[in-house]
């Protein structure tokens, strides 16, 4: 979470610190919602159905089920789209290219050519 860098429009460092994050249950850790609280980021990430099952096996004790907009989960299929079809491209989806300069040229390529 600490390499989360968000790119501005313009000239200037890249901030560190998103609107908002969307992530799967890969995301849903304890220690990842609390690093994301403590530092005032929303988030939309799913909770894993073993933590559903200890936080009601534990009651009242288990707290309330983090806040879930199933709206703005939604979106986070376009990216997930988005990256299906770029590693549709197989030198992308293995990583042939040795330096980052040409993947990151290839990625670009690959995505004009989609949206051509």
């Amino acid at each position: 979470m600490e390499a989360i860098r968000v790119p501005r429009p313009g000239p200037g460092r890249p901030r560190v610190r998103p609107d908002h994050v969307i992530g799967d249950k890969g995301y849903s850790s304890k220690a990842i919602r609390t690093w994301l609280r403590r530092r005032n980021i929303r988030h939309t990430i799913p909770e894993r159905s073993d933590q559903v099952r200890n936080r009601i096996r534990r009651g009242s004790q288990g707290g309330r089920p983090p806040a879930f907009d199933k709206q703005v989960y939604k979106r986070r299929n376009v990216v997930e789209r988005c990256f299906n079809r770029l590693k549709q491209w197989r030198g992308i989806a293995t990583r042939y290219d040795k330096t980052a300069e040409s993947y990151q040229a290839a990625v670009t390529l690959a995505s004009l050519l989609m949206w051509a």
